[in-house]
């Protein structure tokens, strides 16, 4: 009986310290998960790549310093370009210095060295110092105009080719500079502070009355530097050389719109398109005295004031001889002779606007070319010019 209630007893015993145990783990595991809160579930896989993409940016990310050095860099690299730092290395103080030195163009313009004109005329004179000369702007100077018609006349005329080399052409502004140089190796930019010749000077018109008159103070610089000169025009074409008919004695001689069969006669009609000067005393007085005239003929051309001072009586004391050139042989538009067989020069004179010159002038020199073809074999027959064009009658 004692046994069995033992055994009864230990068994009891046993039940509880398991019943208590299981109580135990029970609570320690309901504990732990209260602690940790409730289960969650795992997160959905655009959250993950996210999350993995993040990682990874951070990985590449520079670290602070490395923002700040590489900032810093950028810095310098925006300040180098502003300042004209280049791939050759070179400083942006270096730099900046080199873009002082290259000025705009405008400024390089006024900046130019001034060209020495003695030089010049040395070089294109003949041997007895004597210069062919004509003048001419912008409108005058372009590809297909007068001074290309001007030049190819030298080439087709009766000993005239020679002449070319002895021309200095006078631009009045710097493109008509610019072609002259494309085509000619004596050109002289004659500059007038303040004054723009580039457009077409209509006559009396603009600033027409200023360039004429400065062309005649150019004139009288050529003298003064002791060269004879022969000027002329742009709008003249040369047939023949014109030495054999201007006396080795004459002083100042000048062309013609209307010649009235006297060379010494003040009744001629003067044109200064073609005016040939000796360089000495007298010549260089008589320029004087035509450049102060002009205060007694306000808003004339000096054309005009050449005619009334030749009018008047050239002063005794400047002992200038003044004539003038024969038509027939110097002619024009207004007057000219028809045997091309004696005919040495050509002017658009008597006509107003630039492509009436240019029209007629053309035709003139073709004239001319077909005159000459015939005269190569022999063709005798009379020959003359194809008139009435859009001045020349």
């Amino acid at each position: 009986m004692r046994a069995s209630g033992s055994m009864k007893s230990a068994t009891s015993l046993l039940l509880g310290a398991a019943i208590a145990t299981a109580f135990f783990l029970l609570y320690t595991s309901v504990h732990r998960d209260l602690g940790d809160g409730p289960a969650r579930s795992p997160p959905p896989r655009w959250t993950q790549e996210k999350r993995e993409d993040g990682v990874r940016a951070a990985a590449d990310r520079p670290s602070n310093q490395e923002t700040v050095v590489k900032g810093e860099q950028e810095k310098k690299d925006v300040v180098t370009s502003s300042d004209g730092g280049g791939r050759d290395g070179s400083s942006s103080h270096q730099q900046k210095q080199q873009q002082q030195i290259v000025m705009p163009a405008e400024q390089q313009q006024n900046k130019e060295k001034p060209q020495d004109l003695a030089d010049l005329l040395r070089r294109a004179a003949t041997a007895d110092r004597t210069v062919l000369m004509t003048a001419l702007n912008e409108a005058w100077a372009a590809p297909g105009s007068f001074l290309d018609l001007f030049l190819e006349s030298f080439q087709h005329g009766v000993n005239t080719a020679y002449l070319v080399q002895h021309l200095l052409v006078v631009a009045m502004d710097k493109k008509a500079f610019d072609r002259c140089n494309a085509v000619h190796p004596f050109c002289y930019w004659f500059r007038v502070e303040g004054m723009d010749f580039a457009a077409e000077q209509k006559y009396m018109k603009g600033d027409y009355l200023e360039m004429m008159w400065n062309r005649n103070k150019f004139q009288q610089t050529i003298l003064e530097l002791g060269y004879t000169f022969l000027f002329t025009d742009v709008d003249i074409l040369w047939f023949r050389d014109p030495f054999p008919r201007i006396s080795p004695t004459a002083q100042l001689v000048m062309s013609s719109d209307f010649f009235v069969g006297d060379p010494n006669s003040a009744g001629n009609y003067p044109n200064g398109g073609l005016l040939y000067v000796k360089s000495c005393a007298g010549t260089i007085g008589f320029y004087k005295h035509w450049q102060s005239s002009r205060e007694r003929f306000p808003g004339m051309h000096e054309q005009y004031v050449f005619d009334k001072i030749v009018k008047e009586g050239v002063p005794p004391h400047l002992g200038t001889k003044v004539q003038f050139l024969d038509t027939n042989y110097f002619g024009g538009f207004c007057q000219h002779g028809n045997d091309l067989g004696k005919v040495c020069t050509m002017h658009a004179n008597c006509c107003v606007g630039l492509e009436n010159k240019l029209f007629d002038l053309k035709n003139v020199l073709e004239d001319w070319k077909t005159y000459k073809a015939r005269a190569a074999v022999g063709n005798t027959e009379y020959f003359s010019w194809r008139v009435p064009g859009r001045c020349i009658h």
